[in-house]
């Protein structure tokens, strides 16, 4: 009888090791899990907050006209009438394609466009600073919109309207003027 206790007592102690290799890999895939779990909830939280962000009103996403500053922007009423949604969805500068014509860009961009196209000389290859551009416009050089100058020309640069081979220096890509 003594060796069969001493079997079960061997089996016991197998299992019981067994037990513990499993609650061992079991305490690290719980702590995967819990992991993962965090991951995703951040990704979810992200999700919403861009949700959040997307649907606020037009009036916060609008970039301010060149002739305003970004706190003219946020005087203005905060429920915005149909004429202020329509125009922020406007606001779309299209990637510029062989034979696209300038007129198709949104209007404070046109008018950057026809400043660069008059003092970009006769060759179309003279760069244009944006205190030029701005005084072209007409406008005070404030840094306001010296600033909201140089980001909408910037902007036509990513979308190969404009080229800037000088930081802060715009002209037409390979000196072509806006209409090539």
């Amino acid at each position: 009888m003594a060796l069969v206790v001493g079997l079960l007592e061997e089996r016991e102690l197998a299992a019981r090791e067994r037990v513990e290799v499993l609650r061992a890999e079991a305490d690290r895939v719980l702590a995967r899990l819990a992991e993962a779990e965090t991951g995703w909830q951040e990704w979810v939280i992200a999700r919403q907050r861009v949700g959040e962000v997307l649907s606020a009103t037009p009036t916060a996403l609008r970039e301010p006209a060149l002739g305003e500053t970004p706190d003219d922007v946020q005087e203005q009423e905060q429920e915005p009438g149909p004429a202020v949604a329509a125009s922020a969805g406007g606001r779309v500068v299209p990637v510029r394609q062989p034979g696209s014509d300038p007129q198709t860009l949104p209007e404070g961009y046109r008018e950057i466009m026809r400043v660069v196209t008059e003092q970009a000389g006769p060759d179309g290859g003279s760069a244009t600073g944006c205190q030029e551009i701005v005084a072209g416009l007409g406008l005070e050089p404030t840094p306001a919109r010296v600033e909201a100058v140089r980001h909408r020309a910037k902007r036509l640069v990513t979308r190969g309207w404009l080229a800037e081979p000088v930081p802060g220096r715009f002209t037409f890509p390979g000196g072509r003027g806006a209409g090539s």
